[in-house]
């Protein structure tokens, strides 16, 4: 989990785990009855059809090698169309791709799911009060005007952030190391179309047309020509953010 610009912080790496994931982006004010993470067990498409729909991204984990290195230094070296409408930062922080993959999936879908909710249980019934201060909702307001690199630093000096990841990563189950060469990516479908979000790279990449009833598709088949490059791993994974659907506030 490189870092796109050089810095000296490093944090713990995210394990890919939605339960993991869950807990860190509902601590952060995602409420569990708008969203969650799920796993993706294959990408045929009898597996897919078993991701709880409607999903609203994808998130993605694969080895860096010298052959995806060389494709995203050409790409980085290409010009990219417009983008507009798309939340993209940069990583300036080593191992932060996986916050950074989350920070991308819910900045895209801030129209989707309610990012300032609190619950109150009161004599065992549950109530649901609007709050304006969880930490996405600040945070997202508070980096929505700057530019992918000023996201970069802002999420590089942000204490809150920063120990929210390493709870996230205490949560494992796994022994986390800085020592590893994985990284997270994201997949969103925004105005219709496909978007490949790295905070490696120097822009969001376009794959093309998309829907957010073909997204999990779509991705998928971005996600197959990523694996057929390295056909001699098998450290892959793949995790949808579903919309929960069916329940009430």
């Amino acid at each position: 989990m490189a870092e796109s610009a050089p810095s000296s912080k490093r944090w713990l790496p995210l394990e890919a785990n939605p339960d993991v994931m869950n807990q860190f982006l509902w601590g952060l004010g995602l409420p569990p009855l708008e969203a969650e993470c799920n796993d993706v067990y294959g990408l045929d498409e009898e597996l897919l059809e078993m991701v709880p729909k409607p999903v609203l991204a994808v998130l993605f984990l694969y080895p860096i090698t010298s052959e995806s290195e060389q494709e995203r230094l050409q790409q980085n070296s290409t010009e990219q169309g417009p983008c507009d409408g798309v939340y993209f930062m940069r990583q300036t922080v080593g191992n932060a791709c996986g916050t950074i993959g989350l920070l991308h999936a819910i900045g895209n879908i801030t129209s989707d799911v309610k990012l300032v909710m609190a619950r109150y249980i009161i004599n065992i019934l549950v109530f649901v009060f609007p709050v304006e201060d969880s930490f996405l909702d600040k945070f997202y307001r508070s980096t929505a005007s700057m530019d992918p690199m000023e996201r970069a630093l802002y999420l590089e000096k942000d204490r809150e952030m920063e120990v929210a990841h390493s709870v996230a990563v205490a949560a494992g189950e796994t022994e986390a190391s800085d020592n590893v060469n994985d990284h997270f990516i994201c997949f969103s479908c925004v105005k219709g179309r496909l978007y490949e979000l790295d905070g490696r790279k120097t822009a969001p990449v376009s794959h093309g047309p998309s829907s957010r009833t073909t997204l999990l598709q779509d991705a998928a088949k971005v996600i197959k020509g990523m694996i057929a490059k390295n056909p001699n791993s098998m450290n892959f994974n793949v995790i949808a953010i579903s919309k929960k659907v069916g329940t009430e506030a």
